[in-house]
């Protein structure tokens, strides 16, 4: 199973790291598939640090209701460049929000603190070319 995250400033596809981060990768494939990304804003953007979306009301206090649990145990859990991880506001609060790595420069304190559930294989360009405030189209998954 692999996502796409589609944007105006081209496509991102991921490789979800569904035996390090199973709650986690189902959690944002159930949403994903549900029409939830779709027309979100990246609402954080720091450059060679992160972009942030999944917020649906775009200013990063939102998410879906509910809260997940952190997976921080799998053998995946660092924050190199292209990387996806859950954005919370303490251990176990995340829900929709996620980040996605610029570099591992600024990124490596986040390490079995955030849950990392995968990684951009293909479109690692548009992460440099995204801005705040720049939409997910869509949010697609693929079943191959």
């Amino acid at each position: 199973m692999k996502g796409i995250i589609h944007t105006a400033k081209g496509d991102m596809t991921i490789e979800f790291y569904e035996k390090d981060a199973p709650l986690t990768v189902a959690n944002f494939v159930k949403l994903a598939k549900s029409g939830y990304y779709d027309g979100l804003k990246f609402h954080r953007v720091i450059a060679d640090f992160v972009i942030q979306g999944g917020c649906p009301d775009g200013t990063g206090a939102g998410g879906p209701g509910y809260s997940i649990p952190c997976e921080l145990t799998g053998n995946n859990q660092y924050h190199d460049r292209g990387v996806l991880s859950m954005a919370h506001r303490g251990p176990n609060t995340g829900g929709s929000q996620f980040f996605i790595c610029h570099s591992r420069n600024n990124t490596s304190h986040l390490d079995r603190k955030h849950t990392c559930f995968g990684k951009v294989i293909n479109g690692l360009e548009v992460i440099d070319a995204i801005r705040e405030g720049d939409v997910m189209t869509k949010v697609e998954i693929t079943e191959d």
